[in-house]
């Protein structure tokens, strides 16, 4: 089974070697059928500790690093390429 891959926005540095990436996903309402934005935040292990605010950045699921990381950042993304295609 293989790892899921997620792109979004950092939007906090909590600690040493983590951030919080806010996920946007969009999702239709099942009666209105109207464009739903939904988002979560995810804390992801950045191992250069170099990323800052609002770095765009894909990060992708891994073992259990502590209480409630579970991602690790893989790479630094160009732009704003989210599923929603807009800025935050």
């Amino acid at each position: 089974m293989s790892k899921r891959v997620l792109v979004g926005q950092v939007v906090k540095k909590s600690s040493t070697k983590t951030v919080s990436v806010l996920v946007k996903r969009v999702q239709r309402h099942p009666i209105y059928h109207k464009a739903v934005v939904k988002s979560k935040k995810y804390l992801a292990h950045d191992e250069g500790d170099a990323l800052e605010n609002g770095a765009w950045v894909r990060i992708q699921e891994s073992r259990p690093l502590s209480k409630m990381k579970r991602w690790v950042v893989l790479e630094t993304v160009s732009g704003e390429s989210t599923a929603t295609g807009d800025k935050l």
